[in-house]
């Protein structure tokens, strides 16, 4: 049982969840063949039964599947759950169109009814813009939400992936409950200008693939193949056999650290994030019971300032290789 909670945002915003959530994207959107729907349904199931009480999902994964998912699969649980999900991107007659954004009003407020009813709930627990809309001021974005959780179909605001200016100005019209943003031991960029911001705001932060989209697992290597049609690990750079023969260095250095501390290298790279900041919450995801309760078990992993100062140290030696992104999807981010 995972019994430990953390809280998300501050003040009237504010938001308690268990100290890991779970990220259901990949259940049966852009992460290779997609298992039976009732077995995803158990084990989104399993992850409420084992104290997981944050689930994550998004209007554009599938689009729409995944919401449909969650929403069934969570619907026992109503009130005992908090329910995540996203707007902004632009989809047309129910397909996504790669790298367009909208997050016009009246498009936030037509996905919030949608979302609303494919996740089969009253409110959303936190609305997420996804990507950054440079058509539409964040103080509009803001604001559309603000009239939302007025009139209770919203309870609270979140960002995705944007930089400490959008931050500020979004926060400045509707208090900010969290940024959710990739953050990883292979990908630090959010200590630079995001985490500084969220601390002085009193925001949370929600890391998103925390074990760099399953790598840090240690079950990929370089002959490991992507070419399901359902597996945007593709197209990523860091996702070529050159870059996962290369950096599976990293992986062998969190295994030794892990190894004598009664740990997987995933759960070093989970309690190496818990251990950063006490309002940070990573969304780890899988379609595995046993690699959930893997995941669970890192919130019971304590690391001293010495062994944070040991891990920092011998993974700051290794050189990681490949982008996270390919360039026109790393333009949409941090802005």
């Amino acid at each position: 049982m995972l019994s430990r909670r953390r809280t998300l945002g501050s003040g009237r915003f504010s938001m308690e969840v268990s100290a890991l959530g779970f990220g259901c994207m990949g259940l049966n959107y852009n992460r290779g063949v997609a298992p039976e729907r009732s077995a995803m349904i158990a084990l989104i199931r399993q992850a409420a039964e084992r104290g997981v009480t944050l689930f994550d999902t998004a209007e554009v994964y599938g689009p729409f599947f995944n919401e449909e998912l969650v929403g069934e699969a969570l619907a026992p649980y109503r009130g005992r759950v908090a329910i995540t999900t996203k707007f902004g991107h632009r989809i047309v007659d129910g397909k996504h169109l790669e790298g367009q954004m909208n997050s016009r009003p009246e498009n936030i407020r037509k996905a919030a009814e949608a979302s609303l009813e494919r996740l089969r709930i009253e409110a959303i627990d936190l609305f997420y813009q996804h990507r950054f809309d440079p058509d539409v001021p964040i103080e509009d974005v803001a604001g559309a939400v603000n009239e939302l959780i007025r009139e209770g179909k919203v309870k609270r605001f979140g960002l995705c992936e944007v930089g400490a200016r959008t931050i500020r100005q979004a926060h400045a019209v509707q208090p900010v409950t969290a940024v959710q943003s990739e953050y990883s031991m292979m990908w630090r960029e959010p200590e630079k200008g995001v985490l500084p911001v969220l601390e002085e705001l009193g925001i949370g932060f929600v890391p998103y693939s925390p074990l760099n989209r399953g790598f840090l697992g240690g079950a990929l290597n370089e002959y490991t193949r992507f070419d399901s049609g359902n597996d945007n690990r593709d197209t990523l750079p860091r996702f070529t056999p050159e870059a996962l023969r290369a950096n599976m260095a990293f992986v062998e250095a969190l295994s030794r650290f892990g190894r004598s501390r009664g740990g997987t290298a995933a759960q070093v790279a989970l309690a190496w994030l818990l251990a950063q900041k006490p309002w940070i919450v990573p969304i780890p995801g899988t379609t595995k019971l046993a690699r959930l309760e893997e995941n669970l078990r890192a919130a019971e992993m304590t690391l001293t300032s010495a062994e944070l100062h040991d891990l920092n140290a011998a993974v700051s030696r290794i050189e990681i290789v490949g982008a996270r992104y390919p360039a026109a999807q790393q333009r949409q981010i941090g802005q």
